[in-house]
Protein backbone atom coordinates (compact mmCIF):
# COMPACT_ATOMS: atom_id res chain seq x y z
CA UNK A 1 0.00 0.00 0.00
CA UNK A 2 1.36 3.58 -1.17
CA UNK A 3 0.43 6.14 1.69
CA UNK A 4 0.02 9.38 0.62
CA UNK A 5 -0.10 12.57 1.97
CA UNK A 6 -1.45 15.64 -0.03
CA UNK A 7 -0.33 19.26 0.48
CA UNK A 8 -2.44 21.95 -0.69
CA UNK A 9 -3.27 25.40 -0.33
CA UNK A 10 -6.38 24.82 -1.76
CA UNK A 11 -9.68 22.62 -0.03
CA UNK A 12 -11.34 21.77 -3.13
CA UNK A 13 -7.76 20.23 -4.54
CA UNK A 14 -6.79 18.87 -1.30
CA UNK A 15 -10.54 16.82 -1.74
CA UNK A 16 -10.09 16.28 -5.50
CA UNK A 17 -6.87 14.80 -5.54
CA UNK A 18 -7.48 12.48 -2.24
CA UNK A 19 -11.07 11.64 -4.22
CA UNK A 20 -9.08 10.58 -7.11
CA UNK A 21 -6.34 8.63 -5.25
CA UNK A 22 -8.41 6.62 -2.82
CA UNK A 23 -10.01 5.03 -6.15
CA UNK A 24 -6.97 2.96 -6.58
CA UNK A 25 -7.01 -0.28 -4.27
CA UNK A 26 -2.88 0.37 -3.92
CA UNK A 27 -3.20 3.85 -2.66
CA UNK A 28 -4.17 4.96 0.78
CA UNK A 29 -4.67 8.99 1.33
CA UNK A 30 -3.11 9.19 4.53
CA UNK A 31 -3.56 12.50 5.35
CA UNK A 32 -4.01 16.08 3.82
CA UNK A 33 -2.36 19.52 4.54
CA UNK A 34 -2.60 23.12 3.29
CA UNK A 35 0.72 24.48 4.00
CA UNK A 36 4.02 23.17 4.50
CA UNK A 37 4.31 23.52 8.34
CA UNK A 38 1.55 21.44 9.08
CA UNK A 39 3.02 18.71 6.74
CA UNK A 40 6.24 18.84 8.11
CA UNK A 41 4.45 17.66 11.70
CA UNK A 42 2.08 14.71 9.83
CA UNK A 43 5.24 13.59 7.93
CA UNK A 44 6.39 12.84 11.39
CA UNK A 45 3.45 11.14 12.60
CA UNK A 46 1.94 9.72 9.60
CA UNK A 47 5.20 8.35 7.77
CA UNK A 48 3.98 8.87 4.15
CA UNK A 49 5.86 7.30 1.07
CA UNK A 50 4.86 9.66 -0.96
CA UNK A 51 3.56 13.78 -1.29
CA UNK A 52 1.74 16.05 -3.67
CA UNK A 53 3.44 19.11 -3.42
CA UNK A 54 1.62 22.52 -4.49
CA UNK A 55 4.61 24.47 -5.75
CA UNK A 56 3.08 27.96 -4.38
CA UNK A 57 1.87 27.95 -0.71
CA UNK A 58 1.48 30.25 2.57
CA UNK A 59 3.74 30.31 5.19
CA UNK A 60 6.58 28.27 3.09
CA UNK A 61 6.92 27.89 -0.70
CA UNK A 62 7.51 24.54 -2.18
CA UNK A 63 10.91 25.13 -3.17
CA UNK A 64 11.65 25.71 0.52
CA UNK A 65 9.97 22.68 1.85
CA UNK A 66 11.54 20.86 -0.82
CA UNK A 67 15.56 22.07 0.96
CA UNK A 68 14.11 21.15 4.19
CA UNK A 69 12.65 17.97 3.72
CA UNK A 70 15.70 16.78 1.30
CA UNK A 71 17.95 17.79 4.62
CA UNK A 72 15.16 15.97 7.13
CA UNK A 73 12.95 13.25 5.58
CA UNK A 74 14.13 12.76 2.12
CA UNK A 75 10.38 11.30 0.44
CA UNK A 76 9.57 10.85 -3.32
CA UNK A 77 7.57 14.18 -4.22
CA UNK A 78 5.13 14.83 -7.14
CA UNK A 79 4.84 18.39 -7.91
CA UNK A 80 1.60 20.32 -8.31
CA UNK A 81 1.92 22.95 -10.58
CA UNK A 82 -0.10 25.92 -12.23
CA UNK A 83 0.14 26.37 -15.86
CA UNK A 84 1.77 29.49 -15.62
CA UNK A 85 5.25 31.09 -16.78
CA UNK A 86 6.39 31.35 -13.16
CA UNK A 87 4.93 28.17 -12.12
CA UNK A 88 7.20 26.18 -15.14
CA UNK A 89 10.16 27.81 -14.03
CA UNK A 90 9.04 27.05 -10.45
CA UNK A 91 8.56 23.24 -11.20
CA UNK A 92 11.68 22.99 -13.05
CA UNK A 93 13.77 24.21 -9.77
CA UNK A 94 11.67 21.46 -8.07
CA UNK A 95 13.16 18.97 -10.36
CA UNK A 96 16.21 20.19 -10.05
CA UNK A 97 16.23 19.99 -5.94
CA UNK A 98 14.86 16.09 -6.48
CA UNK A 99 11.53 16.14 -7.19
CA UNK A 100 10.45 12.98 -9.11
CA UNK A 101 7.97 14.40 -11.23
CA UNK A 102 4.75 17.18 -11.63
CA UNK A 103 1.28 17.59 -12.57
CA UNK A 104 -0.38 20.53 -14.19
CA UNK A 105 -3.32 22.01 -12.48
CA UNK A 106 -6.48 23.01 -15.14
CA UNK A 107 -6.45 27.26 -15.52
CA UNK A 108 -10.13 26.89 -15.66
CA UNK A 109 -13.01 24.73 -14.39
CA UNK A 110 -10.73 22.98 -11.79
CA UNK A 111 -12.91 20.51 -10.53
CA UNK A 112 -13.58 18.37 -13.88
CA UNK A 113 -10.13 19.41 -14.69
CA UNK A 114 -8.51 17.37 -12.33
CA UNK A 115 -11.05 14.70 -13.21
CA UNK A 116 -9.38 14.56 -16.07
CA UNK A 117 -6.16 13.83 -14.85
CA UNK A 118 -6.74 11.17 -12.82
CA UNK A 119 -4.99 8.77 -14.29
CA UNK A 120 -1.86 10.43 -14.81
CA UNK A 121 -1.89 11.92 -11.74
CA UNK A 122 -2.55 8.18 -9.90
CA UNK A 123 0.69 6.87 -12.46
CA UNK A 124 2.69 9.28 -11.05
CA UNK A 125 2.31 8.55 -7.46
CA UNK A 126 2.71 4.58 -8.06
CA UNK A 127 5.54 5.55 -10.32
CA UNK A 128 7.39 8.18 -7.43
CA UNK A 129 6.85 5.10 -5.17
CA UNK A 130 9.12 3.22 -6.94
CA UNK A 131 11.14 6.06 -7.90
CA UNK A 132 14.86 5.81 -6.85
CA UNK A 133 15.94 8.81 -4.19
CA UNK A 134 19.31 10.43 -3.40
CA UNK A 135 20.62 10.57 -7.00
CA UNK A 136 23.47 13.66 -6.95
CA UNK A 137 23.45 15.39 -9.74
CA UNK A 138 26.13 13.71 -12.39
CA UNK A 139 28.80 16.20 -14.16
CA UNK A 140 29.70 14.85 -17.42
CA UNK A 141 33.09 15.79 -19.02
CA UNK A 142 33.44 15.76 -22.57
CA UNK A 143 36.27 13.80 -23.20
CA UNK A 144 38.78 16.66 -24.17
CA UNK A 145 38.57 20.62 -23.39
CA UNK A 146 35.81 22.21 -26.25
CA UNK A 147 37.81 23.94 -28.85
CA UNK A 148 36.86 25.83 -32.06
CA UNK A 149 35.29 23.30 -34.80
CA UNK A 150 38.05 22.66 -37.18
CA UNK A 151 36.60 22.46 -40.99
CA UNK A 152 36.99 18.31 -41.04
CA UNK A 153 35.00 18.19 -37.54
CA UNK A 154 32.38 20.29 -39.09
CA UNK A 155 32.45 17.83 -42.10
CA UNK A 156 31.95 15.03 -39.91
CA UNK A 157 29.06 16.44 -37.49
CA UNK A 158 27.01 17.54 -40.06
CA UNK A 159 25.68 14.22 -41.47
CA UNK A 160 25.63 12.60 -37.72
CA UNK A 161 22.50 13.49 -35.83
CA UNK A 162 21.91 12.57 -31.98
CA UNK A 163 18.15 11.71 -30.61
CA UNK A 164 17.25 11.72 -27.31
CA UNK A 165 14.10 10.78 -25.49
CA UNK A 166 13.53 11.09 -21.65
CA UNK A 167 10.45 11.00 -18.99
CA UNK A 168 10.14 10.99 -15.39
CA UNK A 169 14.14 12.04 -14.05
CA UNK A 170 14.74 13.49 -17.30
CA UNK A 171 15.17 16.93 -16.90
CA UNK A 172 18.40 16.86 -15.07
CA UNK A 173 19.54 13.97 -17.01
CA UNK A 174 19.52 15.81 -19.97
CA UNK A 175 21.51 18.85 -17.94
CA UNK A 176 24.04 16.33 -16.81
CA UNK A 177 24.43 15.73 -20.49
CA UNK A 178 23.93 18.90 -22.40
CA UNK A 179 26.28 20.96 -20.55
CA UNK A 180 29.41 18.05 -21.31
CA UNK A 181 28.66 18.80 -25.13
CA UNK A 182 31.52 21.16 -27.20
CA UNK A 183 29.73 24.02 -29.38
CA UNK A 184 30.96 21.73 -31.93
CA UNK A 185 28.62 19.06 -31.42
CA UNK A 186 26.03 17.26 -33.43
CA UNK A 187 22.88 18.62 -34.21
CA UNK A 188 20.77 16.86 -31.17
CA UNK A 189 16.96 16.17 -31.13
CA UNK A 190 15.29 15.59 -27.99
CA UNK A 191 11.75 14.56 -26.48
CA UNK A 192 11.13 14.90 -22.77
CA UNK A 193 7.91 14.31 -21.83
CA UNK A 194 6.25 17.43 -20.89
CA UNK A 195 3.09 19.67 -21.59
CA UNK A 196 2.80 22.69 -23.35
CA UNK A 197 4.29 25.75 -21.51
CA UNK A 198 6.93 24.00 -19.53
CA UNK A 199 9.60 22.97 -23.01
CA UNK A 200 10.16 26.38 -23.81
CA UNK A 201 11.33 27.53 -19.59
CA UNK A 202 13.52 23.87 -19.76
CA UNK A 203 15.28 24.73 -23.44
CA UNK A 204 15.95 28.43 -22.03
CA UNK A 205 17.18 26.95 -19.04
CA UNK A 206 19.50 24.74 -20.97
CA UNK A 207 20.40 27.18 -23.49
CA UNK A 208 21.87 29.59 -20.15
CA UNK A 209 24.16 26.65 -18.89
CA UNK A 210 25.13 24.82 -22.26
CA UNK A 211 28.03 25.85 -24.80
CA UNK A 212 25.41 24.40 -27.43
CA UNK A 213 22.45 26.28 -28.34
CA UNK A 214 19.13 24.99 -27.19
CA UNK A 215 15.66 25.73 -28.46
CA UNK A 216 11.96 24.55 -28.31
CA UNK A 217 11.71 23.15 -32.17
CA UNK A 218 9.95 24.97 -34.95
CA UNK A 219 8.29 23.06 -37.88
CA UNK A 220 11.16 23.61 -40.47
CA UNK A 221 13.85 24.31 -38.13
CA UNK A 222 17.05 22.43 -39.70
CA UNK A 223 18.99 20.20 -37.06
CA UNK A 224 22.58 21.67 -37.25
CA UNK A 225 25.75 20.99 -35.27
CA UNK A 226 26.12 22.71 -31.75
CA UNK A 227 22.27 22.85 -31.60
CA UNK A 228 19.69 21.39 -30.10
CA UNK A 229 15.98 21.05 -30.24
CA UNK A 230 13.46 20.18 -27.73
CA UNK A 231 9.90 18.79 -28.72
CA UNK A 232 7.37 21.29 -27.75
CA UNK A 233 4.35 20.38 -24.96
CA UNK A 234 1.87 18.83 -27.23
CA UNK A 235 3.54 18.72 -30.48
CA UNK A 236 5.21 15.54 -32.23
CA UNK A 237 8.66 15.64 -33.63
CA UNK A 238 10.53 14.05 -36.56
CA UNK A 239 13.88 14.26 -38.42
CA UNK A 240 13.50 14.83 -41.89
CA UNK A 241 16.01 14.69 -44.51
CA UNK A 242 15.61 17.90 -47.42
CA UNK A 243 18.38 17.51 -49.85
CA UNK A 244 21.95 17.93 -48.35
CA UNK A 245 20.00 18.86 -44.72
CA UNK A 246 17.84 17.54 -41.93
CA UNK A 247 14.76 19.41 -40.54
CA UNK A 248 12.42 18.74 -38.15
CA UNK A 249 8.74 18.60 -38.86
CA UNK A 250 6.17 19.52 -35.57
CA UNK A 251 2.70 18.15 -35.98
CA UNK A 252 -0.11 17.30 -33.84
CA UNK A 253 -1.19 14.01 -34.76
CA UNK A 254 -2.90 11.59 -32.21
CA UNK A 255 -0.75 10.46 -29.20
CA UNK A 256 1.54 7.35 -29.38
CA UNK A 257 1.67 5.24 -26.17
CA UNK A 258 -0.39 8.10 -24.76
CA UNK A 259 2.39 10.67 -25.35
CA UNK A 260 2.40 14.03 -27.72
CA UNK A 261 4.83 14.43 -27.85
CA UNK A 262 6.58 10.86 -28.30
CA UNK A 263 10.09 8.98 -28.13
CA UNK A 264 8.79 6.52 -30.52
CA UNK A 265 7.57 8.89 -33.20
CA UNK A 266 11.35 10.67 -33.01
CA UNK A 267 13.19 7.17 -33.33
CA UNK A 268 11.00 6.05 -35.79
CA UNK A 269 11.57 8.78 -38.13
CA UNK A 270 15.24 8.69 -37.40
CA UNK A 271 15.21 5.19 -38.50
CA UNK A 272 14.02 5.91 -41.37
CA UNK A 273 15.39 9.40 -42.98
CA UNK A 274 19.35 8.73 -41.09
CA UNK A 275 19.90 5.36 -40.46
CA UNK A 276 23.41 4.80 -39.34
CA UNK A 277 23.72 8.39 -39.46
CA UNK A 278 22.04 8.74 -35.93
CA UNK A 279 23.37 8.21 -32.19
CA UNK A 280 19.92 7.07 -29.93
CA UNK A 281 20.12 7.22 -26.51
CA UNK A 282 17.06 6.24 -24.31
CA UNK A 283 17.35 8.18 -20.78
CA UNK A 284 15.17 7.45 -17.37
CA UNK A 285 11.34 7.46 -17.53
CA UNK A 286 8.41 5.34 -16.90
CA UNK A 287 6.85 3.13 -19.42
CA UNK A 288 7.75 2.01 -22.88
CA UNK A 289 7.64 4.92 -24.93
CA UNK A 290 10.87 4.97 -27.38
CA UNK A 291 11.44 1.01 -27.32
CA UNK A 292 9.67 -0.04 -30.16
CA UNK A 293 11.29 2.57 -32.37
CA UNK A 294 15.04 2.52 -30.42
CA UNK A 295 14.76 -1.07 -32.24
CA UNK A 296 14.39 0.56 -35.18
CA UNK A 297 17.14 2.79 -35.36
CA UNK A 298 19.18 -0.20 -34.22
CA UNK A 299 17.87 -2.46 -37.00
CA UNK A 300 18.71 0.59 -39.64
CA UNK A 301 22.13 0.73 -38.47
CA UNK A 302 22.12 3.56 -35.75
CA UNK A 303 24.25 3.29 -32.47
CA UNK A 304 21.89 2.74 -29.63
CA UNK A 305 22.62 3.92 -25.73
CA UNK A 306 20.48 3.28 -22.63
CA UNK A 307 21.17 4.70 -19.76
CA UNK A 308 21.60 2.35 -16.98
CA UNK A 309 19.71 1.28 -13.75
CA UNK A 310 21.82 2.47 -11.00
CA UNK A 311 21.92 5.62 -12.48
CA UNK A 312 17.96 6.45 -13.28
CA UNK A 313 15.31 7.64 -11.44
CA UNK A 314 13.24 5.13 -13.27
CA UNK A 315 14.30 2.41 -15.41
CA UNK A 316 11.08 1.67 -17.43
CA UNK A 317 11.88 2.69 -20.58
CA UNK A 318 15.51 2.18 -20.96
CA UNK A 319 14.81 -1.46 -19.53
CA UNK A 320 12.15 -2.24 -22.19
CA UNK A 321 13.97 -0.99 -24.90
CA UNK A 322 17.03 -3.43 -23.84
CA UNK A 323 14.67 -6.24 -23.61
CA UNK A 324 13.11 -5.70 -26.82
CA UNK A 325 16.91 -5.76 -28.47
CA UNK A 326 17.46 -2.19 -29.74
CA UNK A 327 20.25 -1.35 -27.07
CA UNK A 328 24.17 -1.57 -28.66
CA UNK A 329 25.05 -0.39 -24.92
CA UNK A 330 24.29 0.16 -21.36
CA UNK A 331 26.07 2.90 -20.03
CA UNK A 332 26.05 5.39 -16.50
CA UNK A 333 24.95 8.63 -16.99
CA UNK A 334 28.36 10.15 -16.69
CA UNK A 335 29.95 8.28 -19.77
CA UNK A 336 27.00 8.79 -22.02
CA UNK A 337 28.17 12.78 -23.09
CA UNK A 338 31.56 10.46 -24.45
CA UNK A 339 30.24 7.31 -25.64
CA UNK A 340 27.47 10.34 -28.00
CA UNK A 341 31.15 11.83 -28.98
CA UNK A 342 33.35 8.92 -29.81
CA UNK A 343 30.52 7.78 -31.68
CA UNK A 344 30.01 10.80 -33.98
CA UNK A 345 33.73 11.15 -34.63
CA UNK A 346 34.62 13.54 -31.51
CA UNK A 347 37.44 12.56 -29.86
Amino acid sequence: MIKVLIIDDSALIRQLLTDILQRDPEIEVVGVAPDPVIALEKIRRLKPNVLTLDVEMPRMDGLQFLEQLNREHPLPVVMVSSLTERGAQTTLRALELGAIDFVTKPSVDVGSGVAELATEITEKVKTAARARLGLRRVRCVPPTTPTPPTPWAMLRTTHKVVAIGASTGGTEALVSILTAMPAHAPGTVIVQHMPPGFTSSFARRLDSLCNIHVSEARDGDRVLPGHALIAPGDFHIKVVRDGANYLVRVGKAPPVNRFRPSVDVLFRSCATHLGANCVGVILTGMGCDGAAGMLEMHKAGAYTIAQNEATCVVFGMPKEAIARGGVREIAPLERIPQQILTRVGID
